[in-house]
C-alpha cells in the first residue's frame, strides 16, 4: 500500500529552511514514508496523540498516520534542538 503524503503549511515552510545537502535526504525520507510509514527507527512520541517522528541526521520528521484514509501527514520538520518545542 502506498500512502499519500501531506504537509501542513509550516512543514512547507520549515523544508525551506534547511540546508540543501540534507534537504535531499530528508526528502527521500518523506518519499520512503509513503511505502513504509513505521521504517525501522520510528518512535511514538510521548503526550502526544498518535504522532511519529523519524531521524534524518540531526534533523526530525514529525508525522501523523491515517489508517482509514491511507494518508501521513507531515507536521514539522526541523533540528532536533528545536523541532519539539
Amino acid at each position: 500500500m502506498t500512502y499519500r503524503i501531506e504537509l501542513t503549511k509550516s512543514a512547507v515552510r520549515d523544508l525551506s529552511a534547511i540546508p540543501k545537502q540534507i534537504l535531499k535526504r530528508v526528502d527521500a525520507c518523506i518519499l520512503g514514508l509513503a511505502n513504509d510509514p513505521m521504517p525501522p527507527g520510528v518512535k511514538k512520541l510521548k503526550n502526544s496523540d498518535g504522532l511519529y517522528r523519524v531521524r534524518v541526521s540531526d534533523y526530525r520528521i514529525i508525522y501523523s498516520i491515517e489508517q482509514d484514509i491511507l494518508t501521513l501527514l507531515i507536521i514539522n520538520i526541523g533540528h532536533r534542538r528545536e523541532v519539539y518545542r
